[in-house]
């Protein structure tokens, strides 16, 4: 049972009574009575709350910071009326900052043998899944003295997806991609080429790609066109370690990653290319092998969805052994991993030869903007020291890319960003020079 606001107005104004006009006894004989009797009816008058039908209905997935709607159905399947305030319980990262309050309560009417619905609006503010709580009802009665209250267990899964804001920048890499497709000339030639096209010679092609068999034939100057290979094989590498959980601005550096990700996966998909994921710190975490080009993006943002940075120091050695067994012939290798000197340079850079003698190799980390801002303080002692150790932190940064680069690397080391269209570029850059 469960006593409400009315209910306390009515005792404390008949408490007055008794004190004021009333001996104590005759007034617990005129108000108390009587407003007991009335909080019994009430109580007995309301709908039963263990006897409710309640089932959900709604989204199963949402891009972060999207709304989801999930509705909730509630049975009412006594001869009394429903009158009732509801509570749907769920994590407060489930919901938009300050709206959980008012998101989760409601109010509803359900008359004998019906059903009513209401809906919870929720805007999931961390990657993941959110999972429902439990429904608590407060049935009144007609009065609205008093109520019954019970909960029910009503599971419902909302998985959270990485938002991929760098979509934005899908259309001019298309464009771009489009270009070394074969719809304008590719006259430069490379392991990553094949032939597609012959055209009449024109003045600044290049004379190696004049084909003078088919020149003989039709009496005119023909040169072969070439494209990017298809069906290439990329394997994204995620590093979860303890360098992707540091935060740069309000997201930690993994989130960073996998929107670089993202954007090249669907990349390098309409490039035809086939694209693999593998999620490792001391051993696999996620990993998405063998999906169709149609299934691919998809199946990457559900297992992006649930990944979190582990406060532990990446096993390179072990991520580089399950590195080479999915690729076991030549591909590119994109590792998403930190540029800190202690385990970059004790780690990554003595592993990296095992990757580049077999494969192409891009190594891409998420800078912190922050340290642009740091390096260019100025006037007070403070802000001096601060330059000094921003400063240092970008040279010892370079200092790692450059080691890496001659062991045949590609490094990056963006903003987040800028980070995602630098390594699509990066992409693009290798299939236009023959590479991939």
């Amino acid at each position: 049972m469960a006593l409400t606001g009315r209910t306390a107005l009515l005792a404390a104004l008949g408490a007055l009574v008794v004190g004021l006009l009333l001996p104590s006894w005759l007034g617990i004989a005129v108000v108390g009575v009587p407003l007991l009797i009335a909080i019994l009816a009430d109580l007995l008058l309301a709908a039963p709350v263990r006897s409710l039908g309640l089932t959900r209905e709604g989204d199963t997935s949402v891009r972060l910071g999207a709304d989801a709607d999930i509705t909730l159905t509630v049975v009412n399947p006594s001869g009394r009326p429903l009158r009732a305030a509801l509570r749907d319980a769920w994590a407060p990262s489930a919901f938009a900052p300050g709206t959980e309050l008012s998101a989760s309560r409601h109010r509803l009417r359900v008359p004998p043998g019906e059903r009513r619905r209401v809906t919870t609006r929720l805007t999931p503010t961390r990657r993941g899944d959110q999972h429902a709580r439990r429904v608590t009802i407060r049935s009144l009665g007609p009065l609205g003295l008093v109520g019954r209250q019970g909960s029910h267990d009503v599971p419902w899964t909302l998985r959270a997806l990485p938002p991929f804001t760098s979509r934005k920048h899908l259309p001019s890499r298309l464009a771009r991609l489009r270009e070394l497709d074969g719809r304008t000339s590719l006259l430069t030639r490379g392991q990553g080429t094949e032939f597609d096209s012959l055209r009449e010679y024109l003045p600044g092609d290049d004379v190696r790609s004049i084909d003078w068999r088919a020149s003989a034939r039709r009496h005119t100057v023909a040169v072969r066109t070439w494209r990017p290979e298809r069906d290439r094989h990329i394997l994204i590498v995620l590093d979860t370690g303890r360098t992707s959980a540091g935060r740069v601005g309000d997201a930690p550096r993994l989130d960073a990653a996998l929107d670089a990700a993202l954007l090249l996966t669907a990349l390098a998909t309409k490039a035809g290319d086939r694209v693999d994921l593998l999620a490792h710190d001391l051993r696999r975490r996620g990993a998405v092998l063998g999906r169709s080009a149609a299934e691919v993006l998809p199946a990457f943002t559900n297992a992006m969805a649930v990944l979190e940075p582990a406060l532990i120091e990446t096993d390179l050695r072990a991520l580089t052994a399950a590195a080479l067994r999915l690729a076991p012939r030549r591909s590119l290798i994109v590792l998403l991993t930190g540029l800190d000197t202690g385990s970059a340079e004790e780690g990554l850079v003595p592993l990296l030869p095992r990757l580049t003698q077999r494969h192409e190799v891009v190594v891409a980390a998420v800078a912190d903007p922050h340290l642009e801002t740091l390096a260019a303080g100025r006037g007070t002692l403070p802000a001096v020291y601060g330059a000094a150790a921003a400063e240092q932190t970008r040279a010892d940064r370079r200092t790692v890319a450059d080691r890496l680069t001659r062991h045949g690397a590609t490094v990056l080391d963006a903003p987040p960003a800028a980070l995602p269209p630098a390594l699509a570029d990066a992409y693009l850059a290798l299939k236009a020079a023959g590479r991939l």
